[in-house]
């Protein structure tokens, strides 16, 4: 009787986490409506959705942040799956390189950001050492990666933090498919590059994606970059939603759950993007394969 509740008490933990979430995610949504008793505001509207909705600024501030997260997540996807193809071809998937690869995924966001200041900004090590080897007559002449209006910045640290993720996320599953598939392809005349684009990729393809789009709904609801690291105009999304969170007026904090809501809204399009293109994927090879039995049967 102990060894079946074994299994049951491992989950405890985890039921514990998810029935914290959702209680948050409730209360956020349910706070979206200006339902707040606490603050007298007891009656459920749409006013403050309607109300974000026609401020000009919240669709500057989408588009950036849609920008800032797709660059980030495409970026640091493509150069992922190169690096970790470009391992897996000289048998380097653990050990020394690897641990190299992927110490930035340990490291904190807020880290991050200060290693970007001090080695990126017009005061930075870069800037000092154009200066220094005469490339710019002036430190203020060096390009303004840092506090952009495009968020140039802010890309670049999420590609170097989640570069690394993508080639932990996928690595192991190229290796196994290099190990068997890969070197039947090679046996028949396919060449390493040929190999990888018509067998690895293919067959990574839904591990790759699932890997985007993490790297991509992160980086949209990420406070920490943006505040740090962005230009005063635009504002991302969080950064909005965090000023009226923080609005010493407290009957404003509907706003920032509304925000909140057009950020879970966004992230759950892109799940159901997600959903619909691996269903398809499936259905296609369910009917790829009933098509190959029917042929072998004939």
């Amino acid at each position: 009787m102990k060894k079946k509740m074994v299994p049951y008490l491992l989950l405890v933990p985890q039921i514990v986490l998810i029935i914290i979430f959702l209680i948050g995610l409730i209360t956020g949504i349910t706070q979206s409506f200006g339902v707040i008793p606490a603050f007298g505001l007891r009656e459920p509207t749409l006013k403050y959705y309607k109300e974000i909705l026609m401020k000009p600024e919240l669709f500057q501030s989408v588009s950036y942040s849609l920008k800032i997260a797709f660059l980030s997540a495409a970026i640091a996807t493509a150069g992922g799956v190169i690096l970790a193809g470009l391992c897996v071809s000289v048998r380097q998937t653990s050990g020394l390189m690897m641990r190299i690869i992927q110490m930035p995924i340990i490291v904190p966001h807020v880290v991050v950001a200060i290693f970007a200041v001090n080695i990126c900004s017009q005061n930075g090590i870069l800037a000092r050492i154009g200066y220094a080897l005469g490339l710019i007559s002036d430190q203020q002449q060096f390009p303004l990666i840092i506090y952009d209006a495009h968020g140039f910045g802010i890309i670049l640290a999420y590609v170097w933090k989640e570069l690394p993720f993508i080639v932990y996320f996928v690595i192991a599953l190229m290796a196994n498919i290099n190990g068997k598939l890969g070197e039947a392809a090679r046996n028949l005349g396919a060449g390493k590059i040929c190999t990888f684009v018509k067998v690895t990729l293919p067959l990574c393809k839904e591990t790759i994606i699932s890997g985007f789009l993490i790297i991509f709904v992160f980086a949209l609801g990420a406070y920490e970059l943006p505040f740090l690291l962005g230009a005063t105009t635009p504002k991302a999304l969080p950064i909005l939603a965090y000023q009226q969170y923080i609005h010493p007026n407290l009957e404003n904090r509907p706003y920032a759950m509304a925000l909140n809501g057009v950020i879970i809204c966004i992230s759950m399009v892109s799940a159901v993007l997600y959903f619909v293109m691996l269903k398809k994927n499936v259905s296609y090879l369910a009917g790829k394969n009933h098509e190959e039995k029917k042929k072998i049967n004939t």
